[in-house]
């Protein structure tokens, strides 16, 4: 079992800044994806980003290319996104995603997720 612990989410002015964070526990040593994906109210859950966890290479959703980074610190089983020029049609609580495989666009390939973090974007 692998445990996904988010953090750093909260309420920010439009074009403003959030870095959310997450700790991976358990049996990480079987994970090949981790990202992240967001539920805005009366939408599906949504792929936002995901890095590999092994060579890093990194993946993006239209809607956030560009003003979103998503990084890795292996040595601290940590995973961030960095969230710039936030618009409020970002607001949505961002869960902390992780599998074994390579797939990682869609909430049905995703083997465990965190609890989720609020962001709110205000206009």
């Amino acid at each position: 079992q692998v445990q996904l612990v988010e953090s750093g989410g909260g309420l920010v002015q439009a074009g403003g800044s959030l870095r959310l964070s997450c700790i991976a526990s358990g049996r990480i040593s079987n994970l090949w994806t981790m990202g992240w994906f967001r539920e805005a109210p009366g939408k599906d859950r949504e792929f936002v980003a995901a890095i590999r966890w092994s060579g890093g290479a990194t993946y993006y959703s239209n809607s956030v290319k560009g003003r979103f980074t998503i990084s890795r610190d292996n040595a601290k089983n940590t995973v961030y996104l960095q969230m710039n020029s936030l618009k409020p049609e970002d607001t949505a609580v961002y869960y902390c995603a992780a599998t074994q495989g390579v797939a990682f666009i869609v909430a049905s390939q995703i083997d465990y997720w965190g609890q989720g973090t609020q962001v709110t974007v205000s206009s």
